[in-house]
């Protein structure tokens, strides 16, 4: 069970799990918050923190979820409430993160019966992610999924998401022992396009996802991804309260702050990483979930609302700094280069 001295229990971790498992409908899908969306994206990342707690029933009943409520092209719905669809595009980037949670959580179980389940699904839905991919190595955002448009624009945060995604997908086919150079040549081809990213990518905007995630996803790392940290580090760290969601605006998020965190600890700043998960444990509340936000301009919590994702990502950061679980250094071990078999 992770843990962070002095700062988090495996107690208290085990009950953020909990907390998170709660939140969790009969379904198996793994909401915002209870009565709220499920995007393909966050509930997998919510399903990761399952495995990380030791709740590996409720995290397969999620994964079970992504396997049934897949569309025949490999797609999910971007967003549903109580199982009904109400947003019935493609995002690539949401599609692409199955591969992470169930690489991730073979690596806590070693359940090979999970993993043959589950690759149907993997494969299904990084087939569909290619047909996002551009001549630059870039890939789409999105597309019509009932015209079969796609949005040629290029998102930086998405693209970092994809190559993560894209390293992953390709450990588990080498698992399996299936056929993966396609997916590599894919992902070298998207780590070369943000070699030169101010080209390639949509400009950086305002939200502090754009700065990290090149280096959450494993597409910058070394002196380059310490460089970047450095560049915006004023503009969005808040000292003793966490990181700013959008750079001007005095809200303080607990996923981006953890966000940061698990970037920071796979540059090897732990100390960094640790200060920062430290920074926002005044978002926890007794029951063991995390507030989304803060406003510290009024002290006021916003949106008032505990997530599931925001919790999740304080576990799955909490596991990174710790080196608790086999799966800790999932963001961490994000290959530059696959060679292929």
């Amino acid at each position: 069970m992770p843990s962070v001295p002095g700062v988090l229990t495996a107690a208290e971790i085990r009950r953020t799990g909990e907390a998170i498992a709660a939140m969790q409908e009969s379904s198996g899908a793994l909401p915002w918050f209870p009565g709220g969306q499920t995007d393909p994206w966050d509930h997998v990342e919510s399903a990761m923190a399952l495995s990380a707690t030791g709740l590996f029933a409720r995290a397969e009943a999620a994964y079970d979820w992504s396997r049934r409520t897949q569309r025949p092209d490999g797609s999910w719905p971007i967003r549903t409430v109580a199982g009904v669809v109400q947003d019935h595009g493609i995002d690539s980037n949401f599609c692409a993160y199955i591969a992470v949670g169930v690489w991730h959580h073979y690596l806590i179980t070693r359940d090979r019966d999970f993993l043959e389940r589950m690759w149907p699904t993997v494969w299904k839905a990084i087939e569909l992610v290619l047909r996002f991919a551009r001549d630059d190595g870039a890939f789409r955002w999105g597309g019509d999924h009932l015209t079969h448009a796609m949005f040629d624009e290029a998102q930086l945060t998405g693209n970092a998401s994809i190559h993560q995604a894209l390293d992953c997908a390709v450990r588990i086919a080498q698992e399996m022992g299936q056929p993966e150079e396609a997916w590599a040549r894919a992902h070298a081809a998207l780590g070369a396009a943000f070699q030169r990213a101010d080209e390639v990518f949509e400009p950086p905007g305002e939200h502090s996802m754009d700065w990290y995630y090149p280096i959450l996803g494993g597409a910058v790392r070394g002196r380059a991804g310490q460089e970047l940290i450095a560049r915006r580090w004023d503009e969005f760290v808040v000292p003793g309260l966490g990181i700013r969601c959008v750079d001007h605006r005095p809200w303080v998020t607990g996923a981006e702050t953890s966000e940061l965190a698990l970037a920071l600890d796979a540059l090897g700043d732990t100390d960094d990483a640790v200060a920062l998960i430290a920074s926002i444990q005044h978002l926890r509340d007794p029951d063991g979930a995390y507030w989304t936000g803060l406003v510290f301009a009024d002290g006021k919590r916003w949106p008032v609302e505990k997530s599931c994702w925001t919790s999740a990502a304080v576990v799955l950061a909490a596991d990174a700094v710790s080196r608790s679980t086999p799966g800790n250094a999932v963001f961490r071990d994000v290959r530059a280069e696959i060679l292929a078999g």
